[in-house]
């Protein structure tokens, strides 16, 4: 299988403008998540819609392609990648959606992507990771997911999924196995580009998870557990903290 990886990477987010450039050790974070994937996967490519990354990449080596500043998610921003490769005759299997925003990206994570396609009936794959603590369970900003019992999603959403309802709230990671999702994705190119032609749905629009107008359409999207924490950088504020870590 000829699986790529692909970076989206914003300039103009609303909570950390210039967020992909910003220096974590003498790189910028964009050169970390890179060669972080490019220790996996040996085709790697940043999707920015700013001259201001493309030259960053450029400048550390990596392959970097422009796309649109009209695109409305990273997975919009990875088909139009997938096409522009296609347009050149080069032929790719599964595309890895990567977050452009997480420095300390584990590999594993994206081992366990890929691993996920060596089974054809899978058309999408995501990552999933068990809740230890309340304050995760009912953080409304991690998005929470269910599953089947062959480890497709059901369904995500803000709120604390599925409700205990004999509990107390204080008790529930007692009684029940919670997951939250992990925002990393791996799809089969022909899937990408399918549902990257679905209209918004109302779930989706309702939670605010793209994830959720691919299950409304029919298609599976399988969860893989990790024990590998994820570590995204939203704000200057989760910038700071990690800069103050030991992880640096």
């Amino acid at each position: 299988m000829n699986i790529i990886g692909i970076i989206p990477a914003r300039y103009a987010s609303t909570r950390f403008p210039g967020k992909p450039l910003v220096s974590i050790a003498g790189k910028p974070m964009i050169q970390h998540v890179y060669e972080k994937s490019k220790s996996v996967l040996q085709h790697v490519i940043v999707a920015t819609d700013d001259v201001r990354i493309e030259q960053a990449v450029l400048s550390f080596g990596g392959e970097v392609a422009m796309t649109s500043e009209h695109h409305k998610s990273g997975t919009d921003r990875c088909a139009e990648v997938l096409q522009t490769l296609e347009n050149k005759n080069s032929n790719c299997d599964v595309v890895i959606n990567i977050q452009g925003d997480e420095p300390f990206l584990s590999t594993e994570h994206l081992k366990l992507l890929a691993s996920a396609f060596e089974d054809p009936k899978v058309q999408i794959a995501t990552l999933v990771k068990q809740i230890t603590n309340t304050e995760t369970l009912f953080n409304a900003n991690t998005p929470k997911v269910i599953l089947d019992k062959n480890s497709n999603a059901l369904y995500f959403s803000r709120s604390t999924i599925p409700y205990l309802r004999n509990f107390a709230p204080q008790e529930w990671l007692q009684h029940h196995t919670f997951y939250k999702h992990i925002g990393i994705y791996a799809y089969r190119s022909q899937v990408l580009k399918e549902i990257t032609q679905l209209e918004q749905s109302t779930l989706e629009l309702a939670e605010s998870l793209e994830q959720n107008r691919w299950l409304e359409n029919n298609y599976t999207i399988k969860a893989l557990i990790t024990e590998h924490e994820s570590i995204a950088i939203d704000t200057p504020e989760d910038l700071a903290k990690l800069l103050n870590s030991s992880m640096i």
